[in-house]
């Protein structure tokens, strides 16, 4: 829950769900029991109706905004948004983020215990789909009380959620966010997840997987996934911007070592990512990313696989977006409309790429203020 003090100085405290019902995944595979973990922001009204539902992305988790008491650095990683007078403002809205089944940050994940073994479930911890994510969402949703939510949303991996949704659960949303996001991957963008996913296999130290029990981490191969994922969330005028060909030194070295600030940056953003996620995490995330695709059941129609869509929609993109273009933008909302179905739609100028969703910016928070102001609860 979150909480202010007089100084409207904010720290949020994350709970735990647990579920002893037996979850049928997408794959065939079984969980007994699992744990989310999950935090909350602002509060449920009388009604139960202002529930917003925040999906994460990729390396994103349930710890949307606010700080953690023992750590004044730990904003949550859509503090800019959430927040009391903030777009998403938690004055309105009772706000949840939940760490995904499979995840790496206190919900049930390969580095879980397995409790029919006493170790972790590791490389035996089931693929996880979209799909199996929603009906974990739902399951909290019926845990805290919440029959429908006034909007669910999220970027990236989260809008792929969002869109999820309302495809399976069309009475439970009234409003789908769907920001940077597209209706399934490209061939180029699965070939990314590919080239991420074998950096790690291939790394000495994953051991199959099973590295928890040798003590160590594929740090390597996850370093470099990160830093290929990395300059794809970016855009090419971001990068010139930010370090251009600016040498660290001011003179080139004639070797291997590090001599451009984008090397730099690559390098340490690898490093701290390696340092903080788990590499059986990854995989499991983009196989999610890699294998949604609605439209798959419906002959690749996706205007027929919103046939029984209800929600109002936002669809938000970015100009420099070249991960998730503008174009997978505009194919969602064209299969919306051909079910006409209430959608908005906005492109917005940023030169940010993919991660221009996580970035403060004027006229992007004011789209979705304006939005979410009119969501009725």
């Amino acid at each position: 829950m979150l909480m202010q003090d007089s100084n409207s100085f904010n720290t949020v405290t994350p709970q735990v769900a647990r579920f002893d019902t037996p979850l049928h995944l997408k794959s065939g595979a079984v969980l007994d029991s699992y744990e989310l973990v999950y935090e909350t922001y602002g509060e449920l009204n009388a009604a139960r109706s202002n529930a917003v539902l925040v999906c994460h992305a990729l390396s994103g988790n349930h710890h949307l905004a606010g700080l953690y008491d023992d750590n004044p650095k730990s904003a949550g990683w859509w503090n800019n948004m959430i927040g009391p007078g903030k777009s998403i403002d938690t004055q309105k809205f009772f706000v949840i983020g939940v760490n995904n089944l499979g995840g790496c940050h206190g919900s049930t994940g390969p580095a879980s215990i397995d409790v029919r073994t006493g170790k972790c479930y590791g490389p035996n911890f089931p693929v996880v789909t979209v799909e199996d994510w929603i009906q974990t969402q739902v399951r909290l949703a019926d845990y805290l009380g919440i029959d429908q939510f006034a909007a669910v949303t999220g970027g990236s991996l989260g809008g792929m959620q969002a869109l999820q949704w309302t495809l399976d659960f069309p009475e439970r949303v009234r409003h789908a966010l769907v920001i940077a996001a597209a209706a399934k991957l490209t061939a180029q963008n699965i070939a990314f997840n590919d080239v991420a996913r074998q950096a790690i296999i291939t790394d000495p130290d994953f051991h199959g997987g099973d590295y928890y029990s040798h003590g160590v981490i594929p740090r390597r191969g996850l370093r470099l996934a990160r830093m290929l994922g990395h300059i794809t969330y970016l855009s090419d005028d971001s990068m010139a911007a930010k370090f251009g060909r600016e040498l660290r030194n001011g003179a080139l070295a004639f070797g291997y070592d590090v001599e451009f600030e984008i090397e730099s940056y690559l390098r340490y953003q690898g490093d701290k990512f390696a340092s903080q996620f788990d590499a059986n995490t990854y995989l499991l995330m983009t196989k999610a990313l890699d294998y949604f695709d609605p439209a798959f059941q419906h002959n690749n129609d996706l205007s027929a696989a919103f046939r029984f869509a209800k929600a109002n929609f936002l669809v938000l993109s970015f100009t420099t977006d070249w991960r998730f273009s503008p174009e997978r933008s505009r194919a969602i909302v064209r299969a919306l409309l051909d079910n006409e179905l209430n959608v908005s739609y906005a492109e917005i100028t940023s030169s940010h790429g993919h991660d221009s969703f996580l970035m403060e910016d004027r006229h992007y928070h004011r789209l979705v203020r304006a939005y979410m102001d009119n969501v009725v609860v």
